[in-house]
């Protein structure tokens, strides 16, 4: 006679809980296939329950196909091996990877998060007190698809004070991350147009290009910027460039170049450029170089920014500014999408620009980043790691270029690094084309890493060239 236990089921009822237990036993064999089943009423007494339970449960089973019944010889185990091998299938749960299940590392110098404890978090929850208490009508009330107009023009006055845009707020749309933003641009744009994508350069551009199923085409790069030549070459029509602060190799376009693309852009009324100005706050040098928005005379720039670099990478507010020809053909085709941005984080991230808070964060921060830069150079001069490496582009912003005189590949360094809890890239990983890629240079994001991190992982990265270089 089947026995179970009725202790601790939880939240179940008898029936689910008997339920379980007989369909785990028949889906792990130790209920054989074709295995005669108690009667209900000689269970529930064996059980000390009730017949009804029996009966719903053995009903639920028959529902399933785990059991069946011969009318007046009783309830048998059915030969379930075909349909599930033994094995139960993996919950829905279990095959999506969480946060949690990352790897943690001692240093990560691949992660380019804002700093956690930077955030500021008691002017953030006074702010969000103020609206929950006095706007209550405003935080319920749906946005245009463009977004907040609070938002809109707190950003236009911050862009024209700090950066000199001269900015409509009609021109500005908000989205949920600039992912999102370049699948409206598609929308926006055409599909069958050519997308140019830099080489090396960020690499989910060509992931979102992907998804949409356009044609996009990987364009070289060169010393003062994107090749001119291979623009044509390729056919491309829109093309996405970070001229600021080019990712990964850290190179500010010059203003030659600059007017070299604007004027490409103005031979055909089909090409735009897209301006990824993403971390241009965070130039540690000299002045914010001017964006290439602000030099577009024939409305030929859509420029693109966010504010997951300079708060947190979980504020997934970012917005474009579309040429003013563009603003009204987004409104007759794309204004049935919703903005995607909820209400009271975009009012709180305009009250944050408004009451000048957010300028006093950028300062705090371009200081603390700074002093971090600078400490992490310090270590690299003063260790053992000096005589081995080089640096260049630290200036640009949050990453820099490191230069390693190793005598192994890119990829072995990675994993003798990642034995020793140090997460490292290599310049090589964001190419495209297999030729021309450069070795031995590692891209460095220092942003969410601690003074103590920074020291661990510098000693680490000595011990670990010493060890390789050593006779």
């Amino acid at each position: 006679m089947l026995t179970y236990s009725f202790t601790n089921i939880e939240s179940d009822s008898l029936y689910i809980h008997l339920y379980k237990c007989i369909k785990s036993d028949i889906i792990h064999g130790a209920i054989a296939p074709g295995t005669k089943l108690p009667s209900k009423r000689a269970f529930a007494k064996n059980l000390g329950i009730s017949v009804i339970t029996i009966e719903n449960s053995y009903a639920q089973l028959i529902a399933e196909g785990y059991i069946y019944s011969i009318p007046k010889k009783g309830y048998f185990a059915a030969d379930i091996r075909n349909q599930s091998n033994q094995k139960e299938k993996p919950s829905l749960a279990e095959s999506i990877p969480s946060s949690s299940e990352c790897h943690t590392y001692a240093a990560d110098f691949v992660s380019n998060q804002a700093s956690k404890e930077q955030f500021p978090f008691s002017i953030w929850a006074k702010l969000v007190r103020e609206l929950l208490s006095n706007h209550q009508t405003e935080l319920l009330t749906n946005p245009p698809s463009g977004g907040s107009l609070f938002l809109r023009e707190s950003i236009a006055k911050h862009l024209k004070d700090f950066r000199n845009m001269q900015v409509e707020p009609a021109q500005i749309v908000i989205g949920a991350g600039t992912e999102y933003l370049y699948g409206l641009l598609i929308q926006l744009l055409g599909r069958e147009k050519c997308y140019g994508v830099e080489d090396p350069g960020y690499r989910k551009i060509a992931q979102v290009y992907k998804s949409n199923q356009v044609d996009y085409r990987y364009v070289s790069m060169e010393q003062d910027g994107i090749r001119m030549e291979d623009l044509d070459h390729q056919r491309v029509e829109v093309i996405h460039l970070s001229p600021s602060h080019h990712f990964p190799t850290g190179k500010v376009t010059p203003i030659s170049k600059r007017y070299e693309l604007l004027g490409w852009a103005a031979k055909d009324k089909n090409r735009y450029i897209i301006e990824d100005d993403y971390d241009s706050e965070f130039r540690l040098a000299g002045q914010p170089i001017p964006p290439l928005y602000s030099m577009d005379a024939l409305e030929k720039v859509i420029y693109m920014n966010t504010f997951t670099k300079t708060l947190a990478s979980t504020i997934r507010i970012s917005y474009m500014i579309l040429p003013k020809h563009l603003v009204s053909r987004f409104y007759e085709t794309l204004s049935f999408y919703s903005c995607t941005v909820p209400n009271l984080e975009q009012y709180t991230l305009a009250r944050f620009i408004f009451e000048g808070y957010f300028e006093k964060h950028m300062n705090r921060m371009r200081t603390y980043y700074h002093k971090k830069r600078d400490y992490l150079l310090e270590e690299l001069q003063k260790s053992g790691l000096a005589k081995y490496a080089s640096i260049s582009e630290e200036d640009a912003g949050l990453h820099f270029l490191l230069h390693l005189e190793i005598p192994c590949s890119d990829e072995d360094f990675k994993l003798r690094m990642e034995r020793r809890g140090i997460r490292i890239c290599a310049l090589s990983e964001y190419y495209a084309a297999p030729t021309h890629r450069p070795e031995h240079i590692f891209v460095i994001n220092y942003s969410s890493l601690d003074e103590s991190q920074i020291k661990d992982a510098i000693l680490q990265l000595t011990l670990e060239i010493k060890k390789i270089s050593s006779p």
